[in-house]
Order: structure tokens, then C-alpha cells, then sequence
């Protein structure tokens, strides 16, 4: 009998010294042996679906809300004790920070994909204007950096176009084969209803879309079978790295270490505010006039007589926790810096981290942002050509023509700040020349260059002297006529 990771007997269960996070079974694949059992044995899809549900989209959702800043540590019920002190809950937004400096620096500058026919080229380029390929593109790769993976739905309209759209991480997983190669068999989306009961499931196979209907006891009840013309699973995987994690999961500790280090700090402030007064001494003085006295901001302490018959002494002072702020200071600073040196994204808050810096010198610091991106750019082209592989397909049986998709060069260009001045230096010193169109598009002030070369001549055209020479040319006529 198939086995599915053994997920149908598998409990979530933490110990009473365990502080995982999330459980071990949230970042797994789905694998099964064949996609003709799974077909004959929707049981085990069934319950795959229950193991999506239970065990991986609460770590999906934790993700997503660390992204929003709804940073869920920070903002548990019940955070201090006494209810009568201030709670403020500070969140910080490094998540969408991290992400989106990924997103940016992976695909801020589009990415380019070329093929050396030119037929096919256009092709191409048509196919992913069609899509917004760049966009498209941009929201796969922030879905990778949120949650370590990104899924990808190929689909054939009603007007016979090739479109591609990117499928919710919270309702989408593929199920690999058992083979040390790990072929997809299925792709399987899951969109639950807002208006009924209810759960639509499609489960999207090499040559098949099959819908099911799911109900609360997670059974499935077949509802229509479709043709599948792309020959291959149209839903692709696009990994963020081998583990399958997000770019700020591993820091997720340090973004609340941080949050209630800043939390703590607001609370601080607004508690000194409301400190509680204390009076030291053997007092004429009852406590409702000493609260009015405190609301005008003013004590009269009047001290009763001792025993000596002499009067005593009289103290008014605050109570409250001492606040070591250089201390506390260092301390956020310290969780600050370990979470961008753990996700390898640049401190721009560091003084280290000057803007005057050349790119060849940033390249230098962002060194293991680099390495970072060569191993996301890897598995993000190996999703692309499985792209183009299923569009392949389709175009071949649709006669619209076919190409070798190992001949498809994907480039990607690094986003990162670039000191022009540099280069022109250095194309000068090895004998370049520019174009003047090339000169004036460098310039930010000029928005169409060759516009601005069509404006240029027609200014010298003004400016040129105007010889007539026809009256030249009498004048030589009449001179040459005195002389006979």
C-alpha cells in the first residue's frame, strides 16, 4: 500500500521543553508513487489536503503575517501582567523589508529571456506581454522570499491564449514521485468557499484536471473530469532553497526579540509618566488631599510633632524601575545588526554602509547576499525552463510552431547602485566612444534623447549664417563685364 510520508498517523505534539515554532512536518514535500493510485485512492488525497491544513498553512499564515507586520509574538493576548501598566505593542516590519530587498534585488531590473531565432524570439516576447511576465515574475520571487516557495498555474483561456498566473502558496502543494529524481505527478489546488460550505478541490495530473467537492469530513465526491493539453503537470514549484524556508523565517526570533525590546521601551516612558508617589514621614496630611495636591503637581508636606515635641522630617518621591539606556540601547542595536547579518541583507542605518560607495565596493559587502542570490536564481530558472517546456508542449499541439527550450538563455542583472561615473571613466581610458543619443540618455534631465538630437539640429539650422549667393554671383557677372 502507498505510503504518503506517513502523514496520515502523524500528530502535532511538542514536549514541555520543546519551543519549536512550527512542526516538523510544515516544510515536507507530498510524494506518492503514482498519480493513477492517488486517482484510484482519493483517501490518501484527502487526507494530504487535512495535512496541508493542519500542518503547513499555519507556518504559511505565520509568514504571511510577519510580512503584513502583524507580528503575532508581540501582539499575544496578556503580554504584561499587572493591567493597570501601560501596553503598547511596537511592531517592526523587517519582514517586508527583507523580502522585498530580495524581490528587488533579484528582479528589479526584469529579468531577460532571448532565443537565438528570432520568429521564436517574438514568440516569446508576445506570449509574456500577454502575461506581464515581469510582474508576474517580480510576485513569484516575493512569494519565494516570504515563504520559501512560490507556485506557478499554466492555463489555455477561452480566447486560445497561453496565460500563466501565480497560485496561493495557502491553497496550492505539488506531490512528487517516490524516485530519487522527484518528478511531479500532481499539482492540487484547494480554494475553499466564502458563501458555502464546502471545499473545491482540483487536482491537476500530466494529462487530466479532475474537481472534486470536499466536505467537513474531508471526503472527496467526484464532480467533472477535464483534458489537460500542456502533457505535463501545469502547476510548477518554484523553490526559494533546498529547505524550502523563507528569507526572514530563520530570524523570526530576533524580529520579536526586538519588538519587545522597543515594546518595552514605549511601556517605560509612558509608565514614568504615571509613577507612584511615595511620602516618607509621620504626616498631617490625609489621602484625598494628597491626590489633589499630586493633580496640581504640588505637595505642601506639613510635618505632625515626635515625640520630642520637635517636627520631623518629610520626603516625597517617585517610584519606578531604573532604566539603563545606554544598555538597552546596545542591546536593540545588537538584535538589529544580527538580523540583517543572518538574512545578508545591508544595514543602511550602518555608518559602515556609506552611499558614496562605487558597486564594485558594495559588491564586496553584499558578498553573501550574492550567494545567496546565485543559489535562488538556480532554482528559480529551473521553474522557468519547466515554464517554457509546458508552453512548448501546447504550442506543438496546437501547430503554432516549437522550440528547444535548452536553447532559451534566462539572464538575470543584479539591482544594485552603480557609479556611472566610474564606468564612463574607465570606457574612456580604453579608447571608447559614445554615440551622441548614447551622451544625452545618460543625462536624468533628458527624457527622449533622440528627440533632444531632432531639437539640436534645428537650433544649428537657425543659427547658421545665411550667404546669398546669387548676389554673389551678379556681383561677379557685372566685375567680369567692366573688364571686357
Amino acid at each position: 500500500m502507498a505510503k504518503v510520508n506517513e502523514f496520515e498517523t502523524a500528530t502535532l505534539e511538542y514536549s514541555g521543553v520543546s519551543k519549536r515554532r512550527f512542526s516538523p512536518e510544515a516544510r515536507k514535500h507530498y510524494r506518492y508513487s503514482s498519480v493513477e493510485e492517488l486517482i484510484n485512492n482519493t483517501k490518501h488525497l484527502s487526507e494530504m489536503i487535512q495535512h496541508h491544513m493542519e500542518h503547513q498553512r499555519p507556518r504559511l499564515q505565520t509568514l504571511k503575517n510577519y510580512y503584513e507586520a502583524d507580528n503575532e509574538y508581540v501582539l499575544r493576548s496578556n503580554r504584561r501582567r499587572e493591567e493597570h501598566l501601560t501596553d503598547h505593542r511596537a511592531v517592526h516590519a523587517f519582514g517586508e523589508y527583507i523580502a522585498n530587498f530580495m524581490q528587488g534585488y533579484m528582479v528589479g531590473i526584469p529579468l531577460k529571456t532571448t532565443y537565438p531565432d528570432e520568429t521564436v524570439n517574438e514568440l516569446l516576447r508576445e506570449i509574456n506581454r500577454t502575461n506581464d511576465a515581469d510582474e508576474h515574475n517580480a510576485d513569484l520571487v516575493l512569494d519565494q522570499s516570504i515563504y520559501g516557495r512560490a507556485y506557478e498555474l499554466l492555463y489555455r483561456n477561452k480566447n486560445d491564449e497561453i496565460r500563466f498566473a501565480k497560485s496561493d502558496v495557502l491553497e496550492t502543494f505539488v506531490i512528487y514521485d517516490d524516485t530519487v529524481e522527484m518528478n511531479p505527478v500532481a499539482g492540487v489546488r484547494y480554494i475553499e468557499s466564502q458563501f458555502k460550505e464546502g471545499v473545491t478541490v482540483y487536482l491537476y495530473t500530466d494529462n487530466k484536471i479532475i474537481t472534486y467537492n470536499m466536505g467537513n469530513d474531508f471526503k472527496l465526491s467526484f464532480v467533472k473530469e477535464e483534458i489537460n493539453p500542456f502533457k505535463s503537470v501545469p502547476i510548477i514549484e518554484y523553490e526559494n532553497n533546498k529547505s524550502r524556508m523563507g528569507d526572514f523565517e530563520r530570524v523570526l526570533s530576533l524580529i520579536d526579540l526586538y519588538d519587545e525590546s522597543q515594546s518595552d521601551t514605549s511601556n517605560y516612558m509612558s509608565d514614568f509618566n504615571d509613577a507612584m508617589l511615595k511620602i516618607v514621614g509621620n504626616l498631617d496630611i490625609d489621602v484625598e488631599s494628597a491626590k489633589k495636591m499630586k493633580e496640581a503637581n504640588l505637595l505642601l508636606l506639613q510635618t505632625e510633632p515626635g515625640i520630642d515635641g520637635k517636627s520631623g522630617q518629610a520626603d516625597a518621591d517617585y517610584i519606578y524601575k531604573k532604566y539603563d539606556v545606554a544598555g538597552t540601547e546596545a542591546y536593540k542595536d545588537r538584535i538589529k545588526n544580527d538580523i540583517h547579518m543572518f538574512t545578508h541583507t545591508p544595514n543602511t542605518d550602518d555608518e559602515k554602509f556609506a552611499g558614496n560607495q562605487s558597486g564594485e565596493a558594495l559588491k564586496y559587502k553584499l558578498f553573501g547576499l550574492e550567494l545567496k542570490r546565485s543559489t535562488k536564481e538556480r532554482l528559480f530558472k529551473k521553474g522557468l525552463r519547466q515554464r517554457y517546456r509546458l508552453i512548448n508542449n501546447i504550442m506543438k499541439l496546437a501547430s503554432e510552431g516549437e522550440f528547444n527550450v535548452n536553447d532559451i538563455q534566462i539572464i538575470f542583472t543584479p539591482n544594485l547602485p552603480k557609479s556611472l561615473k566610474d564606468e564612463i571613466e574607465n570606457f574612456v581610458r580604453l579608447g571608447g566612444q559614445l554615440s551622441e543619443e548614447t551622451k544625452l540618455s545618460l543625462l536624468s534631465i533628458i527624457e527622449n534623447p533622440q528627440e533632444e538630437l531632432e531639437k539640436i539640429e534645428r537650433e544649428n539650422k537657425l543659427n547658421q549664417p545665411i550667404y546669398d549667393f546669387e548676389q554673389f554671383r551678379n556681383q561677379d557677372e557685372e566685375e567680369e563685364g567692366e573688364e571686357e
